[in-house]
């Protein structure tokens, strides 16, 4: 997907590295991406089966380390941030298995990374994450018992429309 904020365009991706795959095959897949987006600025929010301390871990594994050295040197830079919530819950643990990255360009944009501590219907957490260099503003509200989390987005100065 690619949006436009502030004129700048950006390309998100969502990813799922298979447990039972070889990681570098996901990862040819996620260099392909960065490439077709070719110096845009790219965010990418990955479920890579990978554990790391790097991404507040209580651990790092192999699949940890050899996406560790990737993001190294793809120049991309993990968003997650310590948290009293982690990323993944199920019966047979937790864990912050689930992880942001993102580019040179808009490391200093993203304002907001958070996990939502409510319930959703998977077993992975929701993660909000704010793009710009504006001032976030946050509405929730229900609708037929489902909680919504509406960000407005307010410039800081009104001439910059």
């Amino acid at each position: 997907m690619e949006v436009i904020i502030d004129n700048v365009k950006i390309s998100l991706a969502s990813m799922y590295f298979d447990i039972s795959r070889q990681i570098e095959i996901d990862l040819l897949k996620t260099e392909a991406i960065i490439l077709h987006a070719m110096g845009a600025r790219v965010l990418i929010a990955m479920d890579p089966n990978s554990k790391s301390t790097s991404w507040h871990d209580t651990l790092t594994n192999r699949r940890g380390r050899i996406l560790e050295e990737f993001l190294m040197i793809k120049w991309l830079h993990k968003m997650n941030e310590e948290n009293n919530y982690t990323t993944f819950r199920s019966r047979r643990g937790t864990s912050n298995i689930d992880i942001t990255v993102t580019c040179n360009q808009i490391l200093s944009k993203v304002v907001v990374w958070e996990i939502i501590e409510q319930e959703c219907c998977s077993d992975h957490s929701t993660i909000r994450c704010a793009i710009g260099r504006t001032t976030a503003h946050r509405t929730e509200f229900d609708v037929q018992d489902v909680r919504c989390i509406v960000k407005r987005i307010t410039k800081r100065n009104s001439s910059e429309t």
